[in-house]
């Protein structure tokens, strides 16, 4: 990734958010379902490789176009942990496209002020993918603009599985009680504890669900569905879909002031 394709920093790259936006109503944590790659080297003749090759330039642009517009926390979901039941010529070319990812754009990610997070499941991986992922995070753990997420081998089942298991062992141990057990005390042992939730959850390709992703964080954000498979998202697809985030008013619950309903 070249210097030219990241700001500088989330907070001060002196790069002007779009003026078609409404800045107090951009979404502070954006999340992308990437969807779609394989149906576009299809429509092409292509592999499916190069439909994911395609796809990594355009998670450079939308890291690039949301830091710019002013999103503190963008998370997407690389690879799912029910993905390891592809092909195994198709997970070697992911695994191959991660290590390239990292050792390509991390240092651009790092002097652009980017700081990285990685969630899922770590056991099993390969130790060198282990490796660059701790790397990955050590590296950016003090920078203050824009967070990227990286939801690799993650399922949303397993990581509200994980976050039980590790309640039930504290309160083995005494040092939780099971009426303690709240809301916010299991959302506490989440891979997203110290991350707000998603107010936008955006998914390409036009499939509309949303596949083990982030379902405990996703019980208020906002949900849109586009047409475009990923390695075509760009800067005016993320504009669209956050304005039309901005014409919804989010009740958390609640009524709408317009109508008490």
């Amino acid at each position: 990734m070249s210097e030219a394709e990241l700001p500088q920093n989330a907070k001060s790259s002196g790069a002007k958010p779009s003026d078609t936006l409404s800045m107090p109503a951009v979404p502070r944590h954006v999340a992308i379902i990437m969807d779609g790659n394989g149906r576009w080297a299809a429509a092409r003749g292509l592999p499916r490789a190069e439909g994911h090759r395609r796809g990594v330039e355009a998670l450079r642009r939308t890291i690039r176009a949301a830091g710019e517009m002013g999103v503190k926390v963008i998370t997407v979901f690389s690879f799912s942990s029910e993905n390891w039941s592809r092909p195994a010529a198709e997970v070697g070319e992911l695994m191959g496209l991660l290590r390239r990812f990292i050792r390509n754009d991390l240092a651009e990610l790092h002097k652009s002020g980017v700081r990285v997070r990685i969630i899922g499941e770590r056991a099993g991986l390969e130790a060198d993918i282990g490796r660059l992922l701790i790397e990955a995070e050590e590296l950016t753990k003090d920078n203050t603009g824009l967070t990227l997420v990286v939801a690799f081998n993650y399922g949303a089942r397993q990581e509200i599985a994980r976050a039980a298991r590790q309640a039930a062992e504290a309160v083995a141990q005494g040092r939780l009680k099971p009426e303690d057990i709240t809301v916010e005390i299991l959302g506490g042992f989440l891979d997203t504890a110290d991350l707000p939730d998603p107010d936008l959850i955006i998914r390409t390709s036009g499939e509309q669900r949303l596949s083990n992703f982030l379902l405990w964080q996703s019980a208020y954000s906002e949900l849109v569905f586009v047409p475009t498979n990923w390695p075509d998202f760009d800067r005016a697809a993320l504009e669209s879909a956050i304005r039309e985030y901005q014409q919804r008013e989010r009740r958390f619950g609640g009524l709408t002031a317009k109508t008490g309903s």
